[in-house]
């Protein structure tokens, strides 16, 4: 009995953003989009596929970091010059890369979020500040009115990000928050008034970041992700103890 429980695995849901990415491959690996070929508009895909537009920024961003695809912002966006068998282990990757380990992309957001709300305080313009207030509006207007906002907490991070002037570490935190994010909303991890309590949270570092103060910036980033961090550290504390057991 015991060795058939062991060969019974956990069945794995597919995000959309992951059937957007699995379909995108078949239709790679099919020969029915070749490199070099455009991609349909954002709009006709999200009709497509059925999904918000959100959802189809989301998956053409991550292939876009892992270098699968192009965007020329006059022309579109185009399938890259690579062959289909990288094409095929690249995607399969990131696939995996995104259920593998909650607790390990907690801790990596944890601490890229940390570096990059130092960096957008030392290095922000006024335009980023703009841009940064406009999306911790919107998340609060959403928030206060019992709305579902957590497109508009993902914008609040990724402008943060942006303002770091780094290429690097703004595409690593899009490819790691969204997906975060969601599934920390969606399954209630932070509880079901997190919402509105994070607003004052946004407001804290919206402040350092508009005086500059790179250390209350880290400061208050901390303290807006302390209670996932919290569960990433159990997790990891929880894992350490289970494999010293199976020894």
């Amino acid at each position: 009995m015991k060795s058939l429980i062991e060969n019974i695995t956990a069945i794995q849901v597919e995000s959309p953003v992951d059937k957007i990415i699995g379909q995108l491959k078949q239709l790679i690996v099919s020969g029915q989009l070749k490199p070099g070929d455009r991609l349909p508009a954002e709009r006709v895909l999200s009709e497509r596929f059925g999904v918000g537009r959100s959802y189809i920024r989301e998956a053409i961003l991550k292939l876009e970091f892992y270098g699968l695809l192009r965007t020329n912002p006059q022309s579109g966006t185009y399938v890259a010059g690579l062959s289909i068998n990288v094409i095929d282990n690249i995607i399969s990757d990131i696939i995996k890369f995104n259920k593998d380990d909650f607790n390990a992309l907690i801790e990596a957001r944890y601490h890229l979020e940390l570096n990059a709300v130092k960096l957008a305080a030392e290095r922000r313009t006024e335009e980023d500040l703009e841009s940064i207030k406009a999306a911790m509006i919107e998340y609060e207007n959403k928030a206060s009115s019992g709305g579902d906002a957590v497109e508009e907490d993902m914008v609040f991070h990724i402008k943060i990000a942006k303002a770091t002037k780094n290429s690097v570490i703004e595409s690593m935190i899009l490819i790691l928050v969204p997906d975060l994010i969601k599934n920390i909303v969606e399954n209630k991890i932070c509880g079901d008034n997190r919402a509105k309590t994070a607003i004052e949270e946004h407001r804290m570092i919206y402040a350092a970041i508009e005086s500059q103060d790179m250390t209350k910036a880290e400061e208050a980033m901390a303290g807006h992700l302390d209670e996932i961090w919290q569960i990433s550290k159990a997790g990891f504390a929880a894992q350490n103890i289970i494999n010293k057991a199976e020894v």
